[in-house]
């Protein structure tokens, strides 16, 4: 199964090829966040979850813990963030620490796809920007569902296209792409109750913010890896082209949301 997620990370992050996993650590070192914008995702808790002091949040696929460590923070709640890379989890570990909620937050390293088999009856469940780390729309739908107690909350971050636009007419194409009825039909189909949905400065990409910086970034770590391993300059050139793709695509072509759903 870690195989499989991997292959599916990759393919979610806008890599060709799992050989690039272990050096995405440097790549995206200059950021915390990677996608999902926390203000976001804490606004939509803050309108429509009943925050107590028992409340239960699974945040999967959480990367570097900025959502994790930002909903800790402001709303006191206990979360369990857990991510296939190590790099990410014990920066995030450091950055719970930083803001004095390490007490609050369990960051554990480990293959979403086997989590979602033994983590139950949680209040709220995040996943944010995190593509088809789960598989298909309407599998990850089933998992997220299995994960979150009956009347629990499940946010989720993701890019979709336009009624009038093909998936032929974006630059990235690494998975198939839904519409935003597509969506909805899938929500009715999983017994899931749309909530809100927000179209925030959120996006899929691994650097929140302005895409002009956030591609120097990249594109200045990826210069610095192709001197170290010059061997592999294909696998970081192709990356960053990738990025910018999906940067064009998320500011040109797709909605990008965070829908709050309730299970029934």
């Amino acid at each position: 199964m870690i195989k499989e997620t991997e292959e599916r990370l990759a393919i979610s992050l806008s890599a060709e090829t799992t050989e690039l996993l272990p050096f995405l650590p440097y790549m995206l070192q200059d950021f915390w966040e990677l996608g999902s914008d926390p203000n976001v995702i804490c606004g939509l808790i803050q309108k429509h979850v009943d925050l107590l002091p028992e409340t239960r949040v699974l945040d999967l696929a959480c990367g570097k813990g900025a959502v994790s460590v930002n909903i800790a923070e402001r709303f006191h709640a206990k979360v369990k963030g857990i991510d296939i890379l190590t790099e990410f989890i014990e920066y995030a570990a450091r950055k719970a620490s930083e803001h004095s909620v390490s007490d609050l937050c369990e960051f554990i390293i480990g293959d979403v796809n086997e989590a979602v088999n033994s983590e139950r009856e949680y209040d709220v469940v995040v996943f944010g920007a995190a593509g088809i780390v789960l598989g298909n729309p309407a599998e990850m739908l089933r998992k997220l569902k299995t994960v979150t107690k009956p009347g629990g909350y499940i946010l989720i971050d993701e890019g979709y296209l336009p009624d009038n636009v093909m998936q032929s007419e974006t630059k990235s194409n690494g998975y198939e792409l839904l519409t935003g009825k597509q969506w909805a039909e899938l929500f009715k189909e999983a017994e899931l109750i749309l909530i809100d949905t927000d179209f925030g400065e959120n996006n899929n990409t691994p650097a929140s913010g302005d895409s002009e910086t956030g591609m120097k970034y990249i594109t200045a770590r990826a210069s610095e890896l192709i001197a170290k391993h010059p061997d592999k300059r294909e696998i970081f050139e192709n990356y960053v082209r990738n990025q910018q793709n999906e940067y064009d695509d998320l500011k040109n072509t797709l909605i990008c949301v965070t829908w709050i759903l309730r299970k029934s």
